[in-house]
């Protein structure tokens, strides 16, 4: 099975490569080998390669910059995902593309299902939901996955941030008004092949199991690179509002993920997001 993978240089694009399926010849394609924003290099590349399925793990992912930069933000993560797709549809291919909690405005109190309105409260959030509705229109059988607060084992992350302030300074301060999910970019990867493995398509939700805030996720990690010698001391983690650390775009502050139907499809949860947390961090201990 031939599979074209763009944003193959990012956190999940990279998981994707590492977890694929026996059989599978990878076609991964970052930002210098196609611009998803070019409908015509698209249309070209996805002819000529006649995959069977194709997985947008691309994104414009700036959600501060994307507040003046809305033109690039607008092509990459609102049009692109409708190009991808028609091509897909058009060569018979699947479709997948990576979506976001950041469709919703954190203002529910209970975890967000698929089919819940969505209020972006940014350029990011809005050009991610305009993404969803172009992949769906132009591919009836898209699968469209949001997820939320992913890092993987390469690149900038929070976790990598933090391993890094902990060693630094002699403390560090972390919002604590913020819920969500940490989601290990393997874990989704895996999902994402076994929810395509089941045939799923419309809009799901995959993240790690349980709920944290980006407060409870760094004493975690401290914690968990303690434990395995990846730290040296430990320094206080203090919690502070959103209102202590202001950005140019609002947050939202509780996006819990309902994953019900998806794991359904899957045949069980996600592991806990320590659990998951715990790997990623061996993994830094054996490879860097």
């Amino acid at each position: 099975m031939k599979v074209v993978i763009t944003g193959a240089g990012g956190q999940l694009g990279q998981a994707l490569q590492a977890s694929a399926p026996s059989g599978c010849v990878l076609v991964p394609l970052d930002r210098t080998a196609l611009d998803i924003g070019d409908e015509a290099a698209v249309a070209d590349m996805i002819a000529r390669e006649a995959p069977a399925l194709v997985i947008n793990a691309a994104a414009y992912t700036a959600v501060d910059k994307a507040e003046n930069d809305v033109e690039t933000a607008t092509r990459i993560n609102g049009e692109a995902p409708g190009h991808l797709a028609r091509a897909a549809r058009l060569a018979g291919a699947r479709f997948i593309h990576v979506s976001t909690d950041f469709v919703f405005d954190g203002t529910a109190g209970t975890p967000y299902k698929p089919d819940d309105a969505t209020a972006p409260l940014g350029v990011y959030g809005a050009t991610k939901r305009a993404g969803e509705e172009a992949a769906l229109a132009g591919h009836a059988n898209a699968l469209i996955v949001r997820t939320a607060w992913v890092y993987g084992d390469t690149g900038h992350n929070f976790v990598r941030t933090m391993l890094r302030l902990m060693a630094e300074r002699d403390e560090v301060r972390v919002v604590a008004d913020q819920i969500g999910t940490p989601t290990y970019a393997a874990g989704l990867a895996a999902a994402l092949w076994t929810l395509d493995e089941a045939g799923a398509s419309g809009i799901h939700h995959w993240t790690d199991s349980g709920a944290a805030s980006w407060y409870d996720f760094a004493v975690a990690i401290q914690e968990e690179a303690l434990a395995l010698g990846l730290l040296d001391r430990a320094v206080p983690v203090l919690p502070i509002a959103t209102s202590d650390f202001p950005t140019p775009v609002r947050r939202p502050s509780y996006s819990i993920l309902d994953k019900s139907a998806a794991i359904a499809l899957v045949g069980a949860p996600a592991p806990h997001w320590r659990v998951h947390l715990r790997d990623m961090l061996g993994v830094i201990k054996t490879h860097g």
